[in-house]
């Protein structure tokens, strides 16, 4: 069995890492570099950056930051925001990134999936879909959660696996910040009907969220922001407290 992994988020606007609850009412977290050799040095299994606002304002990631925190870590590092084109991805895995997580171009334009998965291999490509429950059932939501779609974030998982991605970052749109817990039965659901890895993210609060994640869940990777960024919970101490709950971790 693969040990499951413990991802830290640094969701970035204007050079800040920030954070907010449903996708909205952000608040400073401090400088995404700082934050990233930190996490690198307690234990993280990889690192998620996500410029949150490039593509809502048509504008590319900065390579720049990019690059600064690719030189400060150890880990396994993914980047998303503002990705349209395989040239884009080219460009940030030049610039450090390990993966490339696509969001609102593969929705716009599923053909990006496979172009990118050829060009770079399915290894360098994750699928992130944020997943809102509304009256029609979970739906993907684009642009950082701005922009409504009707498709059905399950089937579209599933489609994404068969382009050619290599993971699926699952974000739940209605667990993010709440620190209620993971969206365990939807994180089951696509766990168990796709064959590539998927990081649950949204709603981490304590120790044994991450734990019912991991159980229930069959998630193989958890990723949460604000309860690292503030220091409620502890990367060395929460996987201590998963192996002593049977859950295979690196430590």
């Amino acid at each position: 069995m693969l040990a499951k992994r413990i991802i830290p988020c640094l969701d970035v606007k204007d050079g800040r890492t920030v954070k907010g609850t449903n996708f909205i009412g952000l608040r400073d977290a401090g400088d995404p570099v700082e934050l990233a050799e930190k996490y690198s040095a307690e234990g993280a299994d990889e690192l998620v950056f996500l410029d949150i606002s490039a593509t809502n304002e048509g504008r590319k990631t900065f390579t720049s930051l990019v690059s600064d925190i690719a030189r400060r870590i150890n880990v396994p590092f993914t980047v998303g925001g503002g990705i349209s084109t395989p040239d884009d991805i080219g460009r940030l895995l030049g610039a450090g990134a390990d993966k490339a997580s696509i969001n609102t171009a593969a929705v716009r334009d599923p053909s990006l999936i496979e172009s990118a998965a050829r060009n770079f291999g399915s290894q360098c490509i994750v699928l992130a879909v944020d997943a809102k429950l509304t009256d029609d059932g979970w739906r993907v939501f684009l642009n950082g959660g701005r922009m409504a779609t009707d498709l059905d974030a399950i089937e579209w998982m599933r489609r994404g696996v068969e382009l050619g991605a290599g993971e699926i970052l699952l974000t739940s749109m209605n667990a993010d910040g709440t620190k209620d817990g993971f969206e365990i039965e939807l994180t089951r659901s696509i766990s168990e009907s796709v064959t590539v890895p998927v990081i649950a993210s949204g709603g981490a609060g304590s120790r044994d969220d991450f734990a019912e994640v991991f159980v229930r869940g069959k998630a193989d990777a958890a990723l949460a922001a604000s309860v690292f960024h503030y220091g409620e919970i502890q990367i060395p101490e929460l996987k201590r407290f998963l192996q002593m709950r049977g859950i295979e971790v690196r430590l």
